[in-house]
């Protein structure tokens, strides 16, 4: 069997990983992962041909092949890799897990960090046991600070990745309501989003925290931070504030005040913002520097972007959706002053046997409110469909088709929902 420094020297000289034969990446490594559904030890061949300098495998069959490591387990190789690179980089590594905007911390704070230091951080959603070793193995000497956000979706998940990434920093952004499926109850989710929390106070790490979330309070179980909230006594105080609809933040820390203002949608941004302004004052980067960059970040994905189309308003917030953060979107849309306002939401994910419940909680506090009209999609919401006076469709499509038939103008839109449903395909209609 291979070593993993038996990898690592081959590595060293190619600087780039291949977990997909079909992607020509020459001076690369390829990893024949495994899955339920697929085996990569199968395109071993294929790989090589379109150029990568070697391959780790798990099948025997290619022992004595030029140019392959054969080892018992890929996915741990890469793992293991993953955290010997890291161990060579000997940088600062700082982590972000949270139920609801961890990416969005995640970039502002690379936009903060990066006023400072040289910074690489995770792309896109690259945030689980394959991407997490992806993110550290593409991190060179040029680098000076690490960003990793770290993800999860069953219990010890977020232990596993902090033994890979070994961070020294690290902040939960908030815990609610999500994968519930995975992780079976919300106490189970608390105590996964918890170990980082664990890791850091083992390995005497510091942690950045909320002082006005009562759960994150309660997992710190008084080991030392450095906070940030509304409240006087955080490290960072912050004010939220509002521009049109972009939200913005006046913030103070000692004697130091700034007004960061943002190109993302809603107040449950105030927090995302607030923790990349006190990790940023933290390390000493200048609040002009600060304000700068919050103010130059754009976000991408459809994530709390405003788009203003030729013939309505829309906010699109749909890459990620569970009960806290639908909930939040729709308060913060009902605080927006608009006689137009309509409301477009989509099956939230993963929620097993709370799903059905969870809907039904949803449905009501949009009753509740006079949103001029009201557009629910897929099979969970359309359990209620005759039980509400809103517009009920089973699919994406036969939103679209509606909407061809139906057309909108002069409205504003929320539109929120999972990435696993395309809700861009009703988007164009809009």
């Amino acid at each position: 069997m291979s070593t993993i420094e038996q990898i690592y020297s081959v590595f060293k000289s190619c600087r780039a990983i291949n977990t997909d034969s079909r992607i020509s990446q020459p001076n690369s490594i390829f990893f024949a992962l495994k899955g339920d559904n697929f085996d990569g030890n199968k395109f071993v061949d294929q790989a090589l041909e379109k150029g990568c300098k070697a391959a780790v495998v798990s099948d025997p069959k290619f022992k004595g092949t030029d140019n392959v490591f054969i080892v018992d387990d890929t996915l741990k190789a890469l793992q293991d890799l993953a955290n010997l690179h890291r161990r060579k980089l000997n940088i600062p590594i700082f982590a972000i897990t949270g139920t609801n905007g961890k990416t969005t911390t995640k970039e502002l704070l690379a936009s903060v960090m990066a006023q400072k230091v040289r910074v690489s951080y995770t792309s896109g959603n690259k945030n689980n046991h394959i991407g997490v070793p992806l993110t550290l193995l593409a991190m060179n000497h040029t680098v000076d600070f690490g960003i990793i956000e770290m993800g999860a979706n069953h219990p010890g998940e977020i232990k596993t990745l902090c033994e890979i990434a070994e961070p020294d920093f690290g902040l939960i952004t908030n815990i609610g309501k999500a994968h519930l499926e995975g992780f079976g109850s919300i106490e189970n989710v608390k105590k996964t989003k918890g170990e980082l929390y664990e890791y850091l106070k083992k390995k005497q790490g510091l942690i950045f925290s909320n002082i006005d979330n009562p759960i994150l309070n309660e997992l710190l179980n008084n080991y030392s931070s450095v906070t940030y909230g509304k409240s006087s006594k955080a490290f960072c105080c912050g004010e939220y504030k509002e521009f049109g609809l972009e939200a913005a933040v006046n913030w103070k820390v000692n004697n130091e005040t700034g007004q960061a203002k943002s190109n993302l949608i809603g107040e449950y941004n105030f927090e995302n913002i607030l923790a990349a302004i006190t990790v940023g004052s933290y390390f000493n980067v200048p609040g002009t520097a600060i304000d700068n960059a919050i103010a130059c970040y754009h976000p991408r994905n459809n994530r709390s972007q405003l788009v203003k189309t030729l013939r309505n308003s829309l906010i699109l917030d749909f890459y990620n959706a569970n009960p806290t953060s639908m909930s939040a979107a729709i308060d913060n849309f009902n605080k927006i002053k608009d006689r137009n306002k309509c409301l477009i939401l989509v099956d939230m994910l993963e929620l097993g046997e709370d799903s059905l419940e969870e809907h039904k909680k949803i449905l009501d506090k949009v009753e509740a409110i006079n949103f001029r009209k009201v557009f629910l999609v897929g099979e969970q919401f359309y359990k209620y469909n005759g039980k509400y006076e809103f517009n009920f469709f089973k699919t994406v499509e036969d939103l679209a088709k509606y909407f061809v038939t139906h057309p909108e103008a002069s409205k504003f839109f929320l539109i929120k929902g999972s990435r696993g449903i395309k809700l861009e395909k009703c988007t164009d209609y809009l």
